[in-house]
């Protein structure tokens, strides 16, 4: 069957392009073409690349590279801290000058509450990467409140804080309670909590990504936070890498699956077309600040197999391989 709608361009708040410094993973160029095949008009590159995004001279490669293909805007996330590993902030004003459009440690959690709370007080949107997600959720969101009060007495700016990739119970739990009383906070979450569990993990490192997959629990906890509202956003957390690297025994393979490709028909799985265009467009543009200025055609009834070795990514493994999705974008 055919049923071809146009919708906004999707957006992804959090992917891994890889370069500079991985291009065996992935380049600027492949990425970008994975994302335009997903259906993206924008992605937000995370800044764990070698050298790390923490100086405007990468930022502005990044920028500069990218701006050349008109069909997808790459928007750089800058380092919060040096090298990710230190206590020191970056320059966040010359980042943004160069391109940066928020900071985020991604890879590497930022766990000295008092780096967290003068990186809230720029005022600039922090993205945080959560890995002990239980606690880390907690402290994080009574650091915010401390800073959003100081700003409301005029003390600093007003802070924007989003946790990416969120998928447990318990920090879905601390994330509505923040909300209801009246913390200015959003999160994401990506397909592949809210598709597999903690059971699906094989030997290898096919299903190994950080946070790791959870309970059924959890995963029902992240559907019912995407309905409702808690769950303002579908990232991919796209984060490729090698076959070779995927298939080493779970304990010795890296974080990180492919995703760019899959997002929407696993969101249309599970969400109805306009919770989807609203995670996966209008939300993202709001929080970044950003105008979706492109267009997607989709097929909502083409029924499809994923076959990672087509993916226009270099990386051609997917825990994803061999499962059939309906809802297809339509590549011109």
């Amino acid at each position: 069957m055919c049923k071809i709608v146009k919708l906004p361009a999707f957006i992804d708040m959090h992917v891994h392009l890889r370069e500079p410094g991985f291009t065996e993973k992935e380049t600027l160029q492949s990425g970008m073409a994975a994302a335009i095949a997903g259906g993206y008009g924008a992605v937000c590159a995370m800044p764990n690349t070698r050298p790390v995004a923490d100086n405007p001279d990468v930022i502005r490669f990044i920028r500069e590279f990218t701006s050349k293909n008109p069909d997808i805007d790459v928007f750089p996330v800058a380092a919060v801290t040096k090298n990710l590993v230190t206590t020191e902030l970056n320059d966040f004003q010359s980042l943004k000058n160069a391109g940066a459009i928020a900071f985020s440690n991604d890879g590497m959690p930022i766990l000295d509450k008092k780096v967290f709370k003068e990186a809230l007080k720029s005022g600039e949107l922090i993205l945080s990467h959560l890995e002990d997600e239980k606690n880390e959720v907690i402290w994080q969101l009574h650091v915010f409140e401390e800073v959003q009060n100081e700003a409301k007495q005029g003390l600093c700016k007003m802070p924007k804080l989003h946790f990416c990739h969120i998928s447990t119970s318990h920090a879905l739990d601390s994330i509505r309670k923040a909300k209801a009383h009246g913390l200015k906070v959003t999160c994401e979450t990506a397909p592949h909590y809210f598709t597999f569990t903690k059971n699906d993990v094989t030997s290898t490192g096919v299903y190994k990504m950080n946070p790791p997959l959870g309970s059924n629990d959890d995963r029902e906890a992240v559907l019912a936070a995407l309905k409702d509202g808690t769950i303002d956003v579908i990232a991919t957390d796209h984060a490729p890498h090698t076959v070779e690297e995927k298939l080493r025994p779970y304990e010795k393979s890296p974080n990180g699956i492919v995703g760019l490709e899959t997002a929407f028909p696993l969101a249309l799985s599970v969400l109805s077309l306009d919770e989807v265009v609203e995670k996966m467009c209008y939300n993202p543009a709001k929080i970044l600040g950003i105008e979706n200025r492109r267009e997607i055609e989709v097929n909502l009834e083409e029924e499809w197999v994923v076959k990672s070795d087509e993916f226009k990514s270099k990386c051609k493994i997917s825990p994803y391989e061999g499962m059939k999705l309906k809802g297809k974008v339509i590549c011109k």
